[in-house]
């Protein structure tokens, strides 16, 4: 066995005099000319540091930061965990049906190909029976789990609205994200607003938007959590009698609990009244009219829908680097942590993240952290914190085999489909990308016989084209 380490540490000092050259010419790449870069290189069985530069650097992450989510979410949850969402009769109100969400991110998700309605008319064919006898039945979306911040305080304007910044909520329903159709045949008008899918009742759209002959998607819709104003900007392909943009579904409990009435309804069920926590929630934290307990008690369950396996909304978000899923597993954490529903689950779930790879030996003194996908600009860690963090889940971590499995193959799926695409390292990759404005990064495994490293390469402020760093990235990664 020492023999071995021995053989293992000689080659890692052989190599480092190899890489030391190639690390220098991919720094030099003129694509790289005033970017911030940062490296690092370890040995998966030794943990020994094969190349590195400005390792220790806190650099901007972009969607990396998934792999610090995922990972704590995995170690404290494990891969068997199931969100619930519980119906149930208020114990106090028998003609009143409480929908308790617990922060499930995959409730009508589409990302899993299955029929994203199919639960509303389960839930209504086991509901048919036990609400056949009710008169003026009240609808109470319990969605306040997570508080109703649902977004970072440090993301900025230009994503609020879109759907790939949707809020993060106790209850949360078709990724939280709707379809807005246009009409683009008529080149001497704006793009013509034909339709949502899902319908969204009372939202309205200041239309700013233009056409283009790219066939590029550039349009954005710009607009706050809960405000059903929405202001249209950028430009869509011309000559489309049907193109879609996706926005965020501003109040997922309310547009849940009027999709649930409306399918009770072709059962006979008639709604009264549909009414979410939020409005109880703000009243308690305002102190108006001293509410000191929430506004139902739970009785009779008649049904409890369960998510997908944890293991399958890790790999959602590391293949996808899929941000609504992230979102609502950091305040999962947090809300893991402290059950109070008026604390701030985000902060909670930072705090823990903290807390807990400090406990493993992780240094966490470059993190800054502020949302749980990587989408705040002020998102930032150095190279070598996602390394320890890499080798501590391949190497000690009781879901090291999940883990692993939850992320995308380079040259095979996901964000790397085609990254190291027909190279001597196709397939043999394992990691997660992160891009945003002048950022691109990647950090994972690369593991090829007896080559087994954890990496992590962090652009910041490039002026060249994402396609030069990219291929400068691989160029790098290929000398190893």
């Amino acid at each position: 066995m020492k023999r071995l380490i021995s053989f293992v540490f000689t080659l890692s000092i052989l190599f480092v005099g190899y890489a030391q050259p190639a690390l220098q010419q991919f720094i030099n790449n003129p694509a790289l000319k005033h970017a911030s870069v940062g490296v690092c290189v370890k040995d998966l069985t030794t943990g020994k540091t094969i190349v590195s530069y400005n390792e220790d650097k806190s650099l901007t992450t972009a969607s990396i930061m998934k792999l610090i989510t995922t990972a704590t979410a995995l170690e404290l949850m494990g891969p068997d965990y199931r969100y619930e969402t519980t119906l149930a009769l208020d114990a106090d109100d028998s003609s009143k049906l409480l929908v308790i969400g617990s922060g499930d991110p995959s409730l009508g998700t589409s990302v899993f190909k299955d029929d994203p309605y199919s639960f509303l008319t389960d839930w209504s064919q086991k509901l048919q029976a036990p609400l056949a006898k009710i008169d003026n039945l009240k609808l109470y979306v319990v969605d306040n789990l997570f508080g109703y911040n649902g977004v970072s305080d440090e993301w900025t304007w230009i994503d609020m609205g879109n759907y790939y910044a949707a809020g993060a909520y106790g209850v949360s329903v078709f990724d939280n994200t709707y379809r807005l159709f246009f009409d683009t045949t008529d080149r001497n008008n704006s793009p013509r607003i034909l339709r949502t899918e899902p319908d969204m009742k009372g939202l309205t759209f200041t239309n700013y938007l233009k056409m283009n002959t790219t066939e590029r998607d550039n349009g954005y819709i710009y607009g706050a959590p809960f405000s059903y104003e929405r202001i249209l900007r950028g430009n869509i392909p011309a000559n489309k009698t049907s193109f879609s943009i996706k926005g965020d579904i501003p109040d997922p409990g309310l547009m849940l609990g009027e999709m649930l009435a409306t399918e009770l309804s072709k059962r006979g069920t008639k709604v009264a009244e549909i009414e979410t926590s939020h409005l109880d929630y703000i009243s308690k934290v305002n102190n108006v009219g001293n509410i000191k307990t929430l506004g139902y008690r739970v009785g009779q369950v008649l049904h409890v829908h369960q998510s997908r396996p944890l293991s399958d909304i890790l790999r959602e978000v590391n293949v996808e680097s899929n941000n609504h899923f992230a979102e609502h597993l950091i305040r999962t954490i947090g809300r893991n942590q402290n059950s109070d529903i008026y604390s701030d689950a985000l902060e909670e779930g930072i705090k823990y993240v903290t807390k807990h790879w400090t406990k493993k030996n992780v240094s966490t003194s470059s993190l800054f952290l502020h949302d749980g996908c990587g989408l705040a600009p002020q998102d930032a860690a150095s190279p070598e914190l996602f390394c320890d963090l890499l080798l501590y889940m391949y190497n000690q971590s009781n879901y090291s085999k999940e883990f692993y499995a939850s992320l995308p193959t380079a040259g095979r799926d996901g964000t790397l489909k085609s990254f190291m695409k027909n190279t001597k390292y196709d397939g043999k990759i394992r990691a997660k990308s992160g891009s945003i404005g002048g950022v691109q990064c990647f950090a994972g495994y690369l593991i090829d016989g007896n080559k087994k490293y954890a990496f992590t390469i962090m652009i910041n402020k490039f002026t060249g084209s994402r396609s030069d760093v990219r291929k400068g990235i691989e160029g790098f990664i290929g000398s190893l």
